[in-house]
């Protein structure tokens, strides 16, 4: 077969997938006018979860499953921006981690806001001005971002959905790198990186700024100066990259969270999130995960955090496997609730492959 014949039949093939693609869309659009009916979210992670899953197990090759995913990544950006303009908001500026991370999950058709702090992320969302938050939650390698957790425990938004994503960090700037007196970044970044800086530019002042993206703005007019941040960053701000892939450690993985006004539904592999604060006395933190234990819930992550109400007052936030509306949870909650001094539902959200 010749390579023009070969051509004609990709042209044929491609003529079928954007007539398919049309009808898909006009599916979405008949399925976004119910929801604005009923009052519905637009965006449906269970969905999305079974979506990705189903196209994984039908691929028989030679695309590889992550190639399939980013394609219908993109597929379903366009179905919601059919469905309805979509706004996230994120913390920027532009070509931050979040905004990676937010792309990830909503893909390119979608409008984004990015957001000058984590505060501003939950003000959009709440008053609506945005449809959906993304905000940075812990990280594998410093831990938990403790803004995130604090504005948790009085907003009323809820997590309807989690993103990992790999972060690789880089050192940017078009100063030689031995001429290097400043280096600006997010401190948890400078966390992430404090082996390689202590090597190779002990010298150099370690300044903290809001996100990488503020850290990459400041050195476009500051001589003597680089920051860490990433490879997007480079090419929106034009800066060089002095050296890739400078964190310490390659299982590098930043979790975020996202935010909206409602609930989602169960998928039958979910997780979900809690707060609560516990009375003052001896075993009581012991006697508020006895539920989980009774219940047989397997419980994936506890952190505390102070009230900043009381002194030595402390807030304690968990994970569990399982929907909030799954009987045994549902149980495990109301013995918790008969336990404890405040118990707040934080969200119930597709688990992770």
């Amino acid at each position: 077969m010749t390579l023009k014949s070969h051509r004609e039949k990709i042209d044929v093939i491609d003529a079928k997938i954007v007539e398919l693609l049309n009808e898909r869309a006009k599916l979405c659009l008949a399925i976004g006018k119910e929801k604005i009916a009923s009052q519905k979210g637009i965006y449906a992670p269970g969905r999305e979860k079974e979506i990705l899953k189903r196209i994984r197990n039908l691929n028989q090759g030679p695309m590889k499953a992550e190639a399939l995913e980013a394609i219908y990544r993109e597929i379903m950006s366009s179905s919601l921006a059919l469905e309805k303009p979509l706004r996230i908001a994120y913390l920027g500026p532009q070509a931050s981690f979040t905004q990676l991370a937010a792309e990830k999950k909503f893909g390119s058709q979608v409008e984004y806001l990015p957001c000058e702090n984590i505060s501003v992320i939950f003000q959009k969302v709440e008053n609506r001005h945005c449809d959906y938050g993304v905000a940075p939650i812990e990280n594998s390698i410093e831990g938990a971002v403790t803004h995130t957790f604090d504005l948790l425990v009085d907003s009323d938004l809820k997590i309807c959905a989690q993103i990992l994503l790999e972060i690789s960090h880089n050192l940017l700037g078009k100063t030689p790198l031995n001429q290097i007196k400043v280096i600006y970044s997010n401190p948890q970044v400078f966390g992430q990186c404090r082996h390689w800086l202590l090597a190779n530019l002990p010298k150099a002042k370690l300044v903290d700024v809001v996100s990488t993206s503020h850290a990459a703005q400041r050195v476009l007019h500051e001589k003597g100066s680089a920051c860490i941040a990433s490879s997007l960053a480079a090419k929106v701000y034009g800066l060089p990259v002095l050296k890739k892939d400078i964190e310490d450690h390659a299982n590098n993985v930043t979790r975020f969270l996202v935010l909206a006004n409602d609930d989602v539904a169960s998928t039958g592999s979910d997780r979900t999130s809690i707060l609560f604060s516990i009375k003052d006395k001896v075993g009581a933190l012991h006697g508020m995960l006895t539920p989980f234990y009774q219940n047989k819930i397997n419980l994936t992550k506890i952190e505390s955090r102070p009230s900043k109400k009381r002194v030595w007052d402390y807030y304690f936030f968990v994970d569990f496997e399982g929907h909030r509306e799954d009987l045994k949870v549902r149980k495990a909650l109301d013995q918790l609730e008969d336990m404890c001094k405040y118990l707040k539902v934080l969200g119930s959200y597709p688990s992770l492959e």
